[in-house]
């Protein structure tokens, strides 16, 4: 096989493309939450379960994929693109065939299924290609999720405003680009374990395993935080920008379009973070980028409602700062599960941790709603604000103790 740096770094970039492209599943229906709520008359915990719906379908097919050691008995490329073009049909038959929310969630729990076929496969297959650079690799494959995860936002700020089933379209067809792309650039690298055998119970190394559970502990303080975040600052943001003047800019476009195009920017910033991150994080150690990152998301979570009444820009701007920060580590808690675990098991261990995360996201992504009727908006984000201070502690933990020497070629 081929493995100069150009030819790596040539399978990289696709390969992130392909992930950006086939991501923006994720997030496209609650991208067009406000037009939802109007055609199909929803509460505030029916648009939620709009997104918990491909939460739970990803962890139903993560938990699956995990018990098989699909992504590490199968041919990861093949099942990558297979899960981006049925992501994509099923996707598609929403602005087809959907009129009310009942059979939307049906068909969002299958992508959600399909997906746990792309985002912990894309790392097994980015985690082959990497070693010493390895936070910077899955750092870049996380960077290019999240702008996918926000493209979306963007689709229907540049012409989706009215048109719903547009956004739903164009998505679908970029889902489907990025299973092609895929299918035929995926091929693992030169670190990759020859195919182990079928062990169905490895997943549950994940946490019987001191070194893997406190990295995992991490990892689930980052998600309680994160996709809560992701879902409903659109918003929050639409809210803040509702007593605009008409002259500002948010006054000119709009409420609802302001808040579309600064959802895809701020979502979107995780994308630098992602890999400033994983390049900060091969040099300094991967325990210190995350409680770093932590920090600083975490102080964004108490503050951002602070200034809810005062400009607009300065909601937008602790908006920005929140989304580069909130995504930054995610990556390296994935490069640290990849170098404390067996590798010829990597793929199982990865899923098995996005399985845990995602579940752990039902909750928050629920109780925000919740918590808006009960405090109002100035509040409603400190709630989540428990999982950086507990996902710091667990990496503290982890830089403590001996295992730490595994991680970052020995900086922790």
């Amino acid at each position: 096989m081929r493995s100069s740096p150009t030819h790596k770094w040539r399978v990289l970039l696709l390969l992130a493309l392909a992930e950006l492209l086939a991501m923006s599943l994720w997030f496209s229906a609650t991208a067009v939450m406000p037009s939802l709520i109007d055609a199909w008359q929803l509460s505030t915990g029916g648009a939620a379960w709009l997104t918990m719906s491909v939460q739970l379908g990803f962890v139903a097919g993560a938990v699956a994929s995990a018990l098989l050691n699909v992504a590490d008995v199968w041919p990861p490329r093949k099942v990558l693109a297979i899960g981006a073009f049925a992501g994509a049909g099923l996707n598609a038959l929403i602005p087809l065939v959907v009129d009310a929310l009942p059979l939307a969630l049906v068909l969002r729990f299958g992508t959600g299924v399909t997906l746990a076929a792309v985002y912990p496969v894309g790392m097994k297959i980015m985690a082959t290609w990497t070693k010493e650079d390895r936070g910077l690799g899955l750092g870049l494959l996380v960077g290019a999720l999240t702008i996918g995860s926000a493209s979306p936002h963007l689709v229907r700020a540049l012409g989706g405003v009215g048109d719903w089933r547009l956004v739903l379209f164009i998505v679908s067809g970029l889902a489907a680009v990025g299973g092609i792309i895929v299918w035929f650039v995926g091929e693992l690298g030169p670190y990759r374990s020859a195919a182990p055998k079928f062990r169905w119970r490895y997943m549950s190394r994940s946490l019987t395993n001191r070194s893997l559970r406190l990295a995992n502990f991490g990892y689930l303080g980052h998600m309680w935080e994160l996709y809560a975040m992701w879902t409903w600052i659109p918003v929050f943001l639409a809210f803040a920008y509702g007593t605009a003047s008409d002259d500002s800019l948010f006054g000119r476009l709009g409420a609802d379009r302001s808040a579309a195009f600064v959802a895809f920017a701020v979502i979107g910033a995780g994308g630098a973070g992602s890999l400033a991150a994983g390049w900060l994080a091969d040099l300094w150690g991967r325990t210190r980028t995350t409680i770093a990152s932590m920090i600083t998301s975490g102080a964004c979570t108490l503050t951002i409602g602070l200034f809810l009444d005062g400009h607009p820009y300065l909601v937008t701007a602790v908006a920005l700062v929140w989304g580069f920060a909130i995504v930054a580590d995610s990556a390296q808690f994935s490069s640290a599960v990849s170098e404390l675990g067996d590798s010829e098991y990597m793929g199982t261990l990865l899923t098995t941790q996005t399985a845990m995360g995602f579940l752990l996201t039902l909750i928050s992504i629920r109780m925000i709603p919740g918590v808006v009727d009960w405090v109002g908006w100035r509040w409603a984000f400190a709630t989540l604000a428990i999982g950086p201070i507990l996902g710091s502690g667990a990496m503290l933990a982890l830089l403590r103790s001996p295992e730490a020497a595994k991680l970052a070629g020995g900086r922790g």
